[in-house]
């Protein structure tokens, strides 16, 4: 691969001036219209990106990588990376060498990729040569050491979110990385999710839609659900389960439930919108207060709380916005998003394709139809009723009171990591920065690992701006 020098700062997240290119003089084409043209003219051009990145070095640019962990998340990301061209997949590691590494590597096989396979991390380092790159979706506590080690070893990391179950293991990850000079790109992959960037930087940032924020909130629902199990045929040894960290397979399947292992829902689930609450607000939180306990499960295989609701404040440079944050395994009802609110308008957002829209508070003035008409938004949804809603026949009809709904004029239907992976590789050939590097994902831990410690405190706890700094 290149050795030209990676870019590992923060940069725009789109070129908004080509993104927006020629929409405001455009033909009245319909809000759907002009969504579906963005949608393929922004496909083009990522395609476009991924050819120019393999042929520029003619066909030397395939990136030598490694996957660290293959369970759950690591097969998401797995199934991600092999539809971004230009990768060569060298070796996969996993401690359970009877079913999970066994899987992946036959998998790879399956698509071209003759891989080694390793139970122990150390001696994939040791003996691969030629690496530009390994995936880490091991347990969070393993993120640090794993990182580290990998950064040590002159390669480039992708670690899945949460950066580390406790701080100081972060703070590691991110002296490793300066120390290096690798890449470390953190898996909060909403920030390089072109329907976020959009919404993000245009909607917000340069239409201002909402006005000025006053509250935001989120939510990730679960219905209840048994434990995981495991083949028992496939059973690692107690052995090494010992040597790597757990007590009993249950934990391992399950790991995310004890402490010491992971931090919980909160944690697992809550870390990807507490981070957007950063992201979209400008800054980071000044305090959070929180509630949360083991209501539903048994706390002896279930350490960290099923249910937590919790509350942020944040000083913008336009004044203070409360945020609320919700998560619960014993109910999926409408399942998780995103809400802010500000004082001409709301906007509700998720990774699902099915919920994304703006709704404009109908008793401020002005109103988004020069947004409709450049294709920025759907077309508004206005509620209409009866004067007499018991007289069917009636013709006076007036509208309600309430916000007009629009779609948000962009779709995302790739799967919903591979925009992140393919900023990552990006930046490893030096053709990009990377969204959510080592200090953004710091930024992040430190907002969301302080809410398991609220809920032990039961008060409100400050953050200082030092906490966000290493």
């Amino acid at each position: 691969m290149s050795e030209e020098k990676p870019k590992a700062t923060c940069g725009k997240k789109i070129d908004r001036r080509d993104f927006l290119q020629g929409l405001a003089g455009v033909p009245v084409l319909g809000a759907f219209a002009l969504a579906a043209l963005k949608q393929e003219s922004y496909r083009r051009s990522r395609k476009a990106q991924a050819v120019a990145s393999g042929a520029a070095q003619g066909g030397a640019a395939d990136l030598n990588v490694a996957l660290l962990g293959v369970g759950a998340q690591g097969d998401v990301l797995l199934n991600s990376m092999l539809k971004i061209p230009g990768l060569r997949f060298r070796a996969v590691c996993d401690i359970w060498s009877e079913y999970n590494l066994r899987r992946a590597a036959n998998l790879l096989k399956k698509y071209g990729h003759e891989v080694n396979s390793y139970e122990d991390y150390r001696d994939m380092l040791d003996k691969e040569t030629g690496l530009d790159a390994v995936i880490i979706a091991t347990p969070d506590f393993w993120h640090a050491e794993h990182t580290v080690a990998c950064l040590q070893a002159g390669l480039h990391v992708y670690c899945e979110k949460e950066m580390s179950n406790t701080l100081e293991g972060a703070r590691r990850m991110v002296q490793a990385a300066r120390a290096t000079g690798k890449l470390l790109q953190i898996g909060h992959q909403r920030r390089s999710n072109p329907r976020y960037i959009f919404t993000h930087d245009v909607l917000l940032r340069e239409l201002n839609l909402l006005g000025r924020m006053v509250t935001a909130g989120g939510q990730w629902n679960r219905s209840a659900a048994p434990d995981l199990g495991w083949p028992k045929k496939y059973e690692i040894p107690a052995g090494r389960l010992r040597q790597y960290g757990f007590n009993s397979m249950h934990q391992f399947t399950n790991w995310r439930w004890y402490k010491n292992l992971g931090g919980g829902p909160i944690v697992d689930l809550g870390s990807h919108q507490i981070d957007v609450f950063s992201w979209f607000l400008g800054v980071n939180p000044k305090s959070v207060m929180a509630s949360g306990g083991t209501d539903y499960y048994d706390p002896a295989t279930h350490e960290w709380y099923d249910t937590v609701l919790a509350i942020y404040e944040y000083e913008t440079p336009r004044g203070t916005v409360r945020a609320h944050y919700k998560t619960q395994t014993t109910n999926g009802s409408l399942g998780y998003y995103e809400q802010f609110m500000g004082d001409q308008g709301t906007l509700v957002l998720s990774e699902s394709s099915q919920i994304g829209a703006v709704y404009r508070e109908k008793t401020r003035a002005g109103s988004w139809d020069e947004w409709v008409r450049k294709g920025y938004l759907g077309e508004p949804k206005i509620i209409e009723t009866r004067a007499d809603d018991t007289a069917r026949d009636s013709l006076d009809v007036r509208e309600t009171i309430s916000p007009d709904e629009h779609k948000i004029a962009l779709s995302f239907f790739d799967p919903y990591h591979k925009p992140h992976l393919e900023n990552f590789f990006n930046a490893v050939r030096g053709h990009a920065t990377l969204n959510c590097p080592a200090q953004t994902g710091y930024e992040s831990a430190v907002a969301v690992l302080k809410v398991n410690e609220a809920v032990e405190a039961k008060r409100t706890l400050y953050f200082t701006p030092e906490e966000f700094h290493v």
